[in-house]
């Protein structure tokens, strides 16, 4: 059993390829790389092809055997493990990413790991604006290239002091499906993902050390589904490929011509780079035999066929041409003749293309037992040696109740949450109410609607904003903002309509409200305003006009207007003098009051009048100095005052006056119907209609109307009337 130290923390790196899964568990100490354990695992059926998995659960429990194995071997539970991707539909974008500072700065790592990720999202977002395959593709891995500092080249950033630094960047992508697949088989098994990154990536990281870097090297990890490709040159990684043809297609071709099932033809396939004579059972049950050479003759077209799509891919990313040499890793490539098939495809010596095992391995040091150091080992070590020099990985997040994966570029926010979901920017941020237009007095105005509530963020129930960082399991929850109302308001809430005008109407100082016309037609201040009405505010009231609003029938009446006779159609326009006489026969001098200057409480009201409870039969026509011979109940006129009944007064000459009864009204209740509700009036000997007002809500501060229409028993009421028990009382604007 392999000897862990508990201090040391442990990497799980699984390499899920095509035909087996290979499970390395290890860890960085200086600058060795130490293996602990490692299991391999082929798959029981044909799970997978050309590194897609097609059955989920099936991998999944073949990395569950693996795990398990391991944590038997190492006494230790495995939760955390790094992955690495293979693809039929690999895409690549080479992008330069730069940050200027303020002034010269000593740059450290996190400077260099802000400059990566400034190139990784510049990278996706050229990627996603050429992406015509209709497929949703996440980055799996990204490479430096080189570093610039201050427009120069520099081998390491670390340590220096500039104020600008650059990078050339290589950012690989691969199909959703892809990364999905793999996630999700991890998952079953019981793991989670703790580094994603590209299988040609990890393979390079043991395969071709940086000291050799400054060549023109390829590297090619030929496995069973695929055949991974990565490009060295000038001491940087410059490209990557991959093709969907490797060791599978070879086996497919045994099975064929042999006439045996897959595995069988797995065998005779590995059995082939042997010298003694093969034996097996063909599907119908018949013991068979075949010599390694008939094998490889059998497989001489694949081959043939395998060596040039990968050379032509590698002529196609070092800029159409051949590299210097060739290192061949994974077991697909340790087919006898491959190697020599390649070179010859490639042009160069058979000699410099080689497969590299344990030959590169010289600085991995095995703890476990019987540790395995050929080719095969190469991706997994490299899987495991990738999360130290680049953290990439995918998180799993819930938006609105929908699972999300996003690429972690260590820096994620609610915002970019909503961005990969299309969130609407609308919904995001608070709406307003439609606006209201229209034009008043001929130029354009215009109301804004209110104001909307902002969205509402929560993770995990807690509330959050659009810049707060998320992590791996998160539940995010946006509630869409509001719009607020549509923009309203009436003829009276106009600044405009506010002022008011000053007139004199017989000797009385009054202000009356400014009225207005909408689209030709006379309106009242509670007109709510439509969209595009064209308003004009008049400065002015007619004669009859003004009669309407104090009430008063001014037809035939004499008229003057600032002392010059008039009509009911002259206009009164601000500090105009109006005097008119009614019915021609006594002048009107007395007070007026104006639906505009209505006394604010009953009891100004009252005062106005005059009233008071000896003198409840007093009429309004009196009041203003009208004709009396349209008096109100309990009016006296001459005669009948000289000739009066009252048995307290003697009509008769030098009569003695008779000792005064006490007849003076008792305070009583009075039971009346007010608007349609019952009310008991008390407190009062007698009581007139004014006095409904201290008992039903009536506001005369804000007239809805030009004036008050007061009715007793469904006939016209002064203010004065008298009121008796029973009555039913109607008030409201007209």
């Amino acid at each position: 059993m392999a000897k862990v130290k508990a201090q040391d923390n442990l990497i799980f790196g699984l390499d899920i390829g095509t035909r087996s899964i290979v499970g390395t568990v290890g860890y960085l100490k200086g600058e060795e790389f130490h293996v602990s354990a490692q299991c391999v695992k082929e798959h029981e059926t044909r799970a997978m092809l050309d590194g897609q998995i097609h059955d989920i659960m099936k991998v999944g429990d073949t990395v569950k055997s693996v795990k398990e194995a391991l944590e038997k071997e190492l006494s230790v539970k495995l939760t955390d493990v790094c992955i690495a991707a293979a693809g039929r539909v690999l895409r690549t974008v080479t992008v330069n990413a730069e940050k200027v500072f303020d002034g010269d700065k000593e740059i450290n790592n996190e400077d260099i790991y802000n400059l990566q990720m400034d190139g990784v999202e510049k990278a996706y977002a050229e990627f996603c604006n050429v992406n015509d395959t209709g497929l949703k593709f996440y980055c799996v891995g990204y490479t430096p290239v080189r570093y610039y500092m201050n427009g120069y080249s520099i081998g390491n950033l670390e340590g220096h002091k500039a104020g600008k630094i650059a990078i050339d960047l290589i950012a690989t992508f691969l199909p959703d499906d892809v990364v999905d697949g793999l996630y999700k088989a991890v998952e079953y098994a019981g793991l989670k993902v703790a580094n994603l990154t590209l299988e040609p990536i990890a393979a390079i990281q043991v395969a071709i050390p940086e000291k050799f870097r400054m060549l023109n090297l390829a590297l090619v990890d030929v496995g069973a589904g695929t055949s991974d490709i990565s490009i060295t040159s000038g001491g940087s990684i410059v490209a990557y490929g991959m093709i969907p043809t490797a060791g599978d297609g070879l086996t497919d071709v045994i099975a064929q011509n042999c006439l045996v099932e897959f595995d069988t033809a797995e065998r005779i396939k590995r059995a082939s780079d042997g010298t003694e004579t093969i034996e097996f059972e063909d599907i119908i049950g018949l013991p068979q035999t075949i010599e390694p050479a008939a094998v490889l003759e059998m497989l001489e077209p694949q081959l043939d066929s395998m060596t040039t799509a990968v050379a032509e891919e590698i002529k196609k990313l070092n800029g159409d041409k051949s590299v210097s040499a060739v290192f061949v890793v994974g077991g697909g490539g340790t087919v006898s003749g491959y190697t020599e098939k390649l070179a010859d495809k490639l042009g160069i010596a058979k000699e410099r293309v080689a497969i590299r095992g344990k030959e590169v391995m010289q600085t991995i040091q095995f703890e476990n037992d019987d540790p395995i150091k050929d080719s095969l080992m190469v991706t997994p070590i490299g899987i495991c040696l990738s999360y130290y020099t680049q953290s990439n990985n995918f998180i799993f997040v819930e938006f609105n109740g929908t699972r999300l994966k996003l690429y972690d570029n260590g820096n994620l926010t609610v915002s970019d949450v909503a961005m990969q979901m299309s969130f609407s920017n609308d919904d995001l941020f608070p709406k307003r109410g439609k606006a209201l237009t229209f034009t008043l007095d001929d130029k354009a105005k215009m109301i804004r609607g209110t104001q909307g509530d902002s969205c509402i963020i929560t993770i995990n129930d807690a509330p959050a904003d659009l810049h707060t960082q998320i992590i791996s399991g998160d539940r995010i929850v946006i509630v869409p903002s509001t719009k607020g109302e549509d923009a309203k308001a009436t003829l009276g809430e106009l600044k405009e309509m506010a002022e008011q005008l000053k007139l004199t109407v017989n000797g009385k100082n009054i202000s009356l409200p400014k009225t207005a016309t909408v689209n030709g037609e006379i309106k009242a201040t509670f007109y709510e305003i439509e969209e595009g009405d064209v308003i004009n505010i008049n400065n002015f009231y007619t004669v009859e006009a003004l009669g309407e609003v104090l009430d008063c029938k001014l037809d035939g009446c004499s008229i003057l207007v600032n002392g010059t006779p008039a009509n009911i159609n002259t206009r009164v326009y601000e500090g105009f003098t109006l005097d008119f006489t009614v019915n021609n026969s006594e002048a009107v001098t007395s007070e007026v009051t104006t639906a505009n200057e209505m006394p604010t409480t009953y009891e100004e009201l009252a005062a106005e009048d005059d009233y008071s409870d000896e003198d409840a039969s007093v009429t309004v026509e009196e009041s203003l100095g009208g004709d009396k011979s349209d008096a109100g109940v309990g009016t006296k006129t001459d005669a009948e005052s000289n000739n009066s009944a009252d048995p307290k007064v003697s009509n008769e000459p030098n009569a003695s006056v008779e000792p005064a009864i006490n007849t003076e009204p008792q305070v009583r209740d009075l039971r009346i119907i007010a608007n349609g509700k019952e009310i008991i009036m008390h407190g009062k000997k007698q009581y007139v209609f004014v006095d409904v007002f201290d008992y039903i809500e009536f506001d005369l501060r804000n007239p809805a109307g030009r004036h008050v229409v007061t009715l007793i028993n469904g006939v016209d009421a002064e203010y004065m009337k008298p009121l008796v028990d029973g009555d039913v009382l109607e008030i409201y604007w007209r």
